[in-house]
């Protein structure tokens, strides 16, 4: 199947390796800073991290996208407060590792939706981030109920029953899963529509 062009890629080029290493230091600049922003909501706020990382993806494609979330694992890793609530590589140890490491597939997925050209209007972007983010809950709660203990990891989140789980780890963030899908739809097809109109 051949690919479509990314809304980067109409919008700057695809230009040399030196314009793609700023592509992924811009990137992963822009979603350590949306990791930071919380949204006041019911029942929990909202942290902007999901919804750059799903932008990023869209905008960049699958191979540029998950470049830039690998750079911004390795930012945190090097000690960066670049996860939510200024976290770094602590994080790795932590209940929600599962879901860094399942970012840079969220990325991917997001690319390969854009470059088959699911993410060019605002139903099926929004349908193509919808079930990416519901997709990202495997290997979040992957971590905590069957791999972390593995790792002599020990907290009160390893290996729980999964009603435990769905309470903590899924239904308080399934609405601004929603909300992030919808708020990413309408800027990638405005990214496209401002494009059409130079």
């Amino acid at each position: 199947m051949s690919r479509e062009m990314t809304l980067s890629q109409a919008a700057i080029g695809t230009g040399g390796l030196a314009r793609k290493a700023m592509l992924v230091l811009a990137g992963s600049a822009f979603i350590a800073v949306a990791a930071q922003i919380s949204v006041p909501m019911l029942p929990v706020p909202m942290t902007l991290q999901t919804l750059a990382i799903l932008m990023v993806g869209f905008a960049y494609g699958s191979r540029l996208g998950a470049a830039t979330l690998l750079a911004y694992l390795a930012e945190g890793a090097m000690g960066l407060p670049v996860f939510a609530n200024a976290m770094n590589g602590v994080a790795f140890a932590g209940p929600t590792a599962g879901f860094l490491f399942g970012f840079v597939a969220m990325a991917w997925a997001a690319g390969v939706a854009a470059e088959r050209g699911l993410a060019r209007g605002p139903v099926g972007t929004a349908l193509s981030a919808l079930l990416i983010s519901a997709a990202l809950y495997i290997p979040g709660l992957a971590w905590p109920a069957l791999i972390a203990g593995g790792f002599g990891i020990d907290g009160g989140w390893i290996a729980q029953e999964a009603s435990f789980y769905w309470a903590h780890f899924m239904a308080p963030f399934l609405l601004g899963d929603v909300v992030k899908a919808v708020i990413v739809a309408l800027m990638v097809t405005g990214g496209w529509k401002a494009l059409s109109r130079t």
